[in-house]
């Protein structure tokens, strides 16, 4: 599949709407990788271990599943604007209460409520942005590419630099930027048009009924078990200090997003994109197997290299999901990500488990495994990932001879977190 370009004036000149969502979307993603460099304070600050401590994952990635099935409803019915301002609010109450947990349940059970409101907001920036972004659908999705980047990358760092003092700023600091977030959309941005039709939590399951969005969901839920198990496990591999810890996940971040943004589309171009996923896979997989068996050294430079190949991914996979099947977008979106994030919320439990009853070495090993398995399912189904289903075309990119369907999707979509 062709990647969609647009010029960075198109990006850059943008309403005072599109700034509010891509500024609050940006935070939204700082959450999910706040708590990577404080796993260990965590779990010294709360008595707890390893495994508990990685719920954190589990339960956010948990509810965020279950809530795909719901967000098109919610959204489908009260608009666009007060689905966003719905899913801020939550966050900045969960986000808040998380910060004053006594013990690692209530923090487990205040990031399943962040985890909803999360959802709720990831899963309609995308449809927004697209809506009120000025230059075409192409520009929008790059430049909400470009706000998960940069938000998987500052979200280690913010967590390090708060939680040098305590675990619990982090949380206070993502429900202040959450609420500031949260003003800046009330006050710029206006309510958006309703769909013509309303959405029912049944439609993303009938949409996996298609065989290449099935096929893009499987091989999705396997690569994220990868993701996780890097995001959510190895931190207490590393065994490192806040600010180390930190550093290492920002530099992670970096390349996810340089990779996301400017490589893939570059990659896509001169390879296609069925083999430049399938590639990318292997080499992920490669990757988590040298750092799960390699030194200290070796497992921090194998931590960030991944950051490449996980950006390179989150691209390409949020294009098949948006492209492959005839769908309408929102709704192959929720679908796809229903499937996907349950193995966000298994990779945190099992992964710590794993170890407990072999060794450090062998999450790595399953992880590398899963990753693989992304990769043998874009091989099989490799027919049904390429069939094109022609939609209006909204803009950017040049379509693929392997992907002719691609000239439709470009401009097209929603995806939560999605990436």
């Amino acid at each position: 599949m062709a990647p969609f370009d647009a010029g960075t004036g198109g990006i850059l000149r943008q309403p005072k709407a599109v700034w509010a969502t891509a500024g609050a979307s940006v935070v939204a993603f700082m959450g999910i990788g706040l708590v990577d460099p404080i796993l260990p304070s965590i779990a010294e600050g709360l008595d707890a271990t390893a495994g508990q401590v990685s719920l954190l994952f589990t339960s956010y990635f948990l509810i965020t599943a279950f809530a795909m099935l719901v967000t098109g409803f919610v959204s489908s019915r009260i608009g666009g604007r007060k689905t966003l301002l719905l899913g801020l609010a939550l966050v900045v109450v969960f986000a808040g209460l998380s910060g004053t947990s006594g013990s690692v349940g209530e923090l487990v059970g205040f990031r399943a409520g962040w985890g909803l409101g999360n959802a709720l907001f990831v899963s309609t920036a995308l449809a927004v942005i697209v809506g009120a972004a000025a230059g075409g659908g192409a520009a929008a999705i790059l430049l909400y590419e470009s706000a998960l980047g940069l938000g998987m990358a500052c979200g280690p760092l913010l967590g390090a630099l708060l939680g040098d003092a305590s675990w619990r700023y982090p949380f206070f600091g993502t429900a202040f930027l959450m609420a500031v977030g949260f003003l800046c959309i009330a006050a710029f941005l206006k309510e958006q048009p309703k769909p013509a039709r309303r959405t029912s939590p049944l439609d993303p399951l009938r949409a996996l009924g298609h065989g290449g969005l099935a096929s893009t969901a499987v091989s999705a839920f396997f690569y994220n078990y990868t993701f996780f198990t890097v995001l959510a496990f190895t931190p207490f591999v590393l065994d490192m200090s806040p600010y180390r810890s930190g550093a290492v996940f920002f530099a992670w971040g970096v390349l996810l997003a340089v990779f996301s943004v400017i490589a893939a589309p570059r990659l896509q171009r001169r390879f296609g994109s069925l083999r430049v996923l399938g590639g990318s896979l292997v080499l992920l997989a490669a990757d988590v197997l040298v750092l799960g068996y390699g030194d200290h050294t070796t497992a921090v430079v194998c931590t960030v290299l991944s950051g490449a190949f996980i950006g390179v991914n989150n691209t390409v996979y949020t294009e098949l999901a948006l492209g492959v099947s005839d769908a309408p977008r929102p709704v192959a979106s929720a679908g796809y990500n229903f499937v996907r994030w349950f193995a966000a919320a298994a990779a945190p439990w099992f992964a710590p488990k794993i170890e407990e009853w072999t060794d450090a070495h062998v999450p790595f090993v399953v992880a590398a495994v899963t990753a693989v398995l992304g990769a043998l399912v874009v091989a099989v189904r490799r027919r049904a990932l390429a069939l094109p289903h022609p939609r209006p075309h909204s803009g950017g990119g040049t379509p693929d001879a392997e992907h002719p369907q691609t000239r439709h999707a470009a401009g097209d979509g929603a995806t939560a977190l999605t990436n």
